[in-house]
């Protein structure tokens, strides 16, 4: 399938009860795309197609950081800075998938790490963002305020009564992370998330609650420089979450060096 544009974001999502994956798309073309591939003649089709916003790859136009919820209820689509769009997904009386018009969770002087949909079983939707709100360092001259400035961790619920997103919970990070992996929810787990930072992989959940941290082995014989702390998780090969199994969920990550 030819792309006229460079994919800045791929995920795939499977619908409550539903027994195929569909692609959702996030790319520089302003619009968000699902995919449906057929086995039969080895092509991908174009289920829907949205548009939200300016081609090319802006700061403020969504593209960038796409998350899907585990239950295939939402998808949610944001920029670098300040906008960021959720989109309900469902079925027709037909079983075929179905995209509502988008529900803005927009707000200015915001900064995104990185966006994963949270586990949370049949309940209400929710994400969580890394994220930092940079209105007071932008404001003040000094600059003094920039290196007091705190990254978050940020719950967003979708109220699928309501259709409304709202903000549930907003936690201040000691430890600046570059990534988050979904923690299985509902039946299968504790739900919540993986924060990966420098050296360390932190445990954290919906709520105010004692983080649970454990380090990232590092290589006896160490090419790095051993003062310096550049140990981040770089990648995660199981779509951002990990998988249940019999003894609990399991994963593989992949740090800076690139050890698994």
């Amino acid at each position: 399938m030819e792309v006229f544009g460079n994919i800045r974001s791929l995920m795939a999502f499977r619908l409550t009860g539903g027994t195929k994956d569909y692609i959702v798309v996030g790319s520089d073309s302003g619009l968000i795309m699902i995919l449906e591939y057929h086995l039969s003649n080895n092509t991908f089709e174009k289920i829907h197609q949205e548009t939200f916003g300016k081609s090319g790859c802006r700061g403020i136009i969504p593209g960038q950081f796409l998350a899907v919820d585990p239950q295939g209820q939402f998808s949610r689509d944001g920029a670098i800075e300040k906008q960021k769009l959720v989109y309900i997904l469902n079925r027709d009386a037909a079983a075929r998938l179905t995209i509502s018009s988008p529900l803005e969770v927009h707000k200015a002087n915001l900064l995104v790490y990185h966006v994963v949909g949270v586990d949370v079983g049949f309940e209400n939707p929710m994400f969580a963002c890394l994220e930092t709100d940079y209105e007071e360092a932008d404001n003040d001259p000094t600059r003094e305020a920039a290196s007091n400035t705190q990254q978050t961790l940020t719950f967003y619920e979708l109220d699928l009564g309501l259709n409304h997103v709202v903000c549930k919970y907003s936690e201040a990070l000691e430890v600046h992370g570059n990534f988050l992996i979904t923690v299985p929810g509902g039946s299968h787990g504790p739900s919540g998330v993986f924060i990966c930072s420098e050296n360390y992989i932190t445990y954290k959940n919906f709520g105010n609650q004692p983080d649970i941290r454990c380090p990232i082995p590092r290589r006896r014989n160490d090419l790095y420089d051993s003062e310096r702390h550049n140990l981040r998780l770089l990648s995660h090969p199981q779509d951002h979450v990990l998988f249940p199994g019999p003894n609990g969920a399991g994963g593989h990550l992949q740090g800076h060096p690139g050890d698994r």
